[in-house]
């Protein structure tokens, strides 16, 4: 969801997935996918960066590295498992 500024100075917030196009004609006209239409006061490349800034926080969030697991440990040299596996047996 990106926020934008209607001429009146409002702000609102629209869903950045439904935008279909983006047009100067000297205002800047949004069209959603379900046909709405909403004029702003940004101009499209604005629009444009909050998109990708949009899209790359999601994708960070997203992001399954293993340096970013739930439940790994930060010190894993002081971490003792309960349960020891090693087989002292042989």
């Amino acid at each position: 969801m990106i926020r934008l500024t209607k001429l009146d100075g409002g702000e609102f917030i629209i869903n950045a997935d439904h935008i279909e196009i983006i047009e100067e004609t000297p205002d800047t006209h949004i069209t959603l996918t379900n046909g709405n239409r909403y004029l702003v006061l940004e101009k499209g490349w604005v629009i444009v960066e909050r998109i990708i800034t949009y899209k790359a926080r999601i994708a960070r969030r997203a992001d399954t590295s293993p340096r970013q697991k739930y439940l790994k440990r930060r010190m894993e040299a002081s971490y003792q498992p309960y349960c020891r596996l090693d087989r002292d047996e042989d």
